[in-house]
């Protein structure tokens, strides 16, 4: 493959994003939403909550006691409130994580053929010297990289929103836990991988950004349901878990990237724009 081709196709979807507001503050927003500003609201307000005349403890407790009992392990010598902070941040927002790669590679995805299909800039460069293979690749890539990139960025966010917010009531470092290390490095690339996949399918099948966008919304809700899980306590996201859930992402992702490779010509793209 041409190298040089690829980049230069990574290189010009990337500086579309940067000039698109509608991809662009999706892709900020959100981040700083999941990653700063609820994690920092849980750490503070959740010890003052319990605290308050209003609150039901015994109610608390009985959820607290419900969990399964590999989760309340982990909270063995916390107190109440500790523990709560710990089920917030550390195994609630779990799956809300994976929103993040999910949804960049996605918009950025969407964006890719269906966005320059309504831009009318993408005969340019379909018409290049380059195969199907190199161009796929490049588009696939142009929406991998940000997405990583934002994961990181916002894991690390979290992390120090998450322990300064909490430690007052933590008194040390708490985030993350092994299972949050295997969800960065694991679990988020194959989310990203599955969300990408999927959605240049669409994106290369639509005329407009808006319908290859609405994927987006179909792939998220298997991480509602996650969320859902833990809370109620039918599962927490213990280590194993996590490992087994980011090979499950792996092998959808590799899947629909497989399912695209082989079904993509740059000739039916024109056809149907």
């Amino acid at each position: 493959m041409n190298c040089r081709a690829i980049k230069a196709i990574i290189r010009r979807d990337l500086l579309a994003v940067v000039r698109s507001k509608g991809v662009l503050l999706p892709l900020i927003l959100v981040p700083l939403i999941l990653m700063i500003f609820l994690p920092a609201a849980f750490g503070a307000l959740t010890p003052l909550l319990i605290e308050l005349p209003g609150a039901n403890t015994p109610d608390l407790t009985l959820f607290l006691e419900q969990l399964p009992a590999a989760m309340l392990d982990q909270y063995e010598g916390y107190t109440q409130e500790q523990t709560m902070v710990v089920f917030s941040l550390v195994y609630m927002f779990a799956p809300l994580f994976l929103i993040i790669p999910l949804m960049v590679a996605s918009v950025i995805a969407a964006d890719s053929f269906a966005g320059e299909k309504e831009r009318k800039t993408l005969e340019a460069l379909i018409y290049t010297p380059t195969t199907d293979l190199e161009l796929f690749t490049g588009k696939v890539l142009s929406a991998m990289i940000p997405a990583m990139f934002v994961s990181l960025v916002g894991f690390l966010l979290y992390a120090l929103t998450a322990n300064i917010a909490a430690w007052s009531t933590m008194g040390r470092v708490f985030f993350p836990n092994a299972a949050w290390i295997i969800l960065v490095l694991w679990v988020a690339p194959g989310a990203a991988v599955t969300g990408l996949g999927a959605t240049v399918i669409v994106s290369s099948r639509v005329n407009s950004f808006q319908e290859a966008n609405q994927i987006a919304g179909v792939i998220v809700l298997p991480i509602v349901a996650l969320v859902v899980a833990q809370i109620s306590g039918v599962m927490y996201l213990s280590v194993g878990l996590t490992a087994l859930l980011g090979l499950v992402f792996w092998s959808l992702g590799a899947g629909l990237l497989y399912f695209g490779v082989r079904t993509f010509r740059r000739s039916e793209i024109l056809a149907r724009g």
